[in-house]
């Protein structure tokens, strides 16, 4: 998802825009909603699309437009076909500990597990999209069956992507939830006797509010995910985490 940069936004003036990257002098007052670039006016976020141009802002987020554009030459060079998925916050079982890597869910619920408040930067408020991996993996299989002849699996009509074509994917549950959201209900699920603490802290670079619409990945690919946001965390406060790889986890 990091492809995109910030989300999608409307301005009540002048519709869609794009949000110019977050000031630090505003961070630092605490105003963390981006304000259109044009009359500074607050914005109304909406789901991003797989249409929308891409923004990387750091330098990971580059590295994966280069991986999508070296695929999208690799298809056009030999005739093959490729499917870029762009994940969204992914959580679930045998997710690693201890690691920034593995994504915020897995950060909170590693606070958790030590008895540490999980420290929420901002006011918690970043919406994100947050889909299981369980979901993931179906999509993954879906997508490999796509690069080939058109076929049906799982019950569900697969559309093949084109001989020498790239087609890129969001994979989401399409039910935004915010961090705030997730560090509580994994808090709940320990029995609510560690808090989240909501810091303020923040990071240069860091988006705000990034959403995706899942349309494209359900018409072409027949995916959608199954597994809610209540019933999912549940499950995740309680599956056994696997060790960082450097630890030697598997």
């Amino acid at each position: 998802m990091v492809v995109y940069g910030e989300g999608a936004y409307e301005c009540p003036l002048h519709g869609e825009v794009r949000p110019l990257p977050r000031a630090a002098a505003d961070l630092e007052a605490g105003m963390f909603e981006p304000r259109c670039p044009v009359c500074d006016s607050t914005l109304s976020g909406s789901m991003v699309g797989e249409d929308a141009a891409l923004d990387p802002r750091n330098a990971y987020a580059t590295s994966k437009v280069a991986q999508e554009h070296l695929a999208a030459n690799w298809a056009r060079l030999t005739g093959g076909a490729a499917v870029a998925l762009r994940y969204h916050n992914v959580y679930g079982p045998r997710m690693p500990r201890d690691t920034p890597y593995s994504g915020v869910a897995a950060i909170f619920r590693s606070s958790l597990e030590s008895g540490v408040p999980p420290r929420v930067f901002e006011d918690g408020g970043q919406r994100r999209d947050f889909v299981h991996a369980c979901d993931v993996a179906e999509c993954n299989v879906l997508s490999l069956a796509a690069t080939g002849t058109a076929a049906t699996l799982a019950g569900y009509p697969v559309t093949a992507v084109p001989a020498g074509t790239l087609r890129a994917y969001n994979v989401a549950s399409g039910t935004p939830h915010t961090v705030g959201e997730m560090a509580a209900e994994l808090a709940v699920e320990f029995g609510g006797a560690v808090k989240p603490k909501i810091t303020g802290e923040y990071r240069l670079g860091d988006v705000r509010h990034i959403v995706a619409s899942p349309r494209a990945a359900a018409r072409d690919l027949g995916f959608r995910a199954r597994i809610g946001f209540a019933e999912g965390v549940a499950e995740f406060a309680r599956v056994p985490l696997r060790a960082p790889a450097a630890d030697g986890g598997t």
